[in-house]
């Protein structure tokens, strides 16, 4: 049986663009007004991930720090923290450790979990909301999950409308740059 690559290849982007196109828009724009608030008021910007969900969250602390001027900590990045808080306590706790360091009320807090069941995004989302922040879940329906327990707990749940883990971090990207941009183009910059 041989491989087609070029029929894998094309039905792979025919389904990344079938999820583009079911984006469900009003809750991006929700998400957009999270953000400029939280520019505007000089909050901080959060980003918390698991898994291949964890390096969304580092683009994003770079691209909005950089592009947006905005305050944005990725605590996917600090590894030493990370894995101490892991050690010595559990790796659900991972995030709410960090979160308990740096969050302020007012400060906007978003979780990345293709399956919206890692329990340390779970654990750091309600901490956060818990603590006066804003939350906001970008997830997907893997295995028809419907975003899990983190679409039920998050302020705002963006749901990537895929069952495909490779669709929704393709898609949680996608959402980085349609709301980095928005920004860019609501402020001049």
């Amino acid at each position: 049986m041989s491989f087609d690559f070029t029929e894998f290849a094309e039905s792979y982007a025919s389904s990344l663009v079938e999820a583009i196109g079911k984006l469900p828009v009003p809750r991006l724009e929700e998400f957009w007004k999270l953000v400029e608030n939280a520019r505007d008021s000089g909050s901080t910007v959060h980003f918390i991930g698991n898994g291949g969900s964890a390096g969304t969250p580092s683009h994003s602390a770079g691209d909005w720090s950089k592009e947006l001027t905005l305050r944005t900590i990725s605590h996917s990045d600090n590894l030493s923290s990370l894995t101490a808080w892991a050690n010595d306590t559990d790796y659900g706790n991972v995030f709410v450790g960090q979160l308990s360091t740096f969050i302020k009320p007012g400060d906007l807090v978003v979780g990345f979990s293709g399956s919206g069941n890692s329990a340390n995004v779970i654990n750091g989302i309600e901490f956060s909301k818990e603590n006066g922040c804003n939350t906001v879940a970008i997830t997907g329906n893997y295995r028809g999950l419907g975003g899990g327990k983190l679409a039920e707990i998050a302020e705002l749940c963006i749901l990537v409308p895929s069952q495909s883990m490779e669709r929704i971090e393709d898609m949680q990207l996608i959402i980085n740059h349609i709301i980095k941009e928005a920004v860019k183009s609501n402020n001049g910059l």
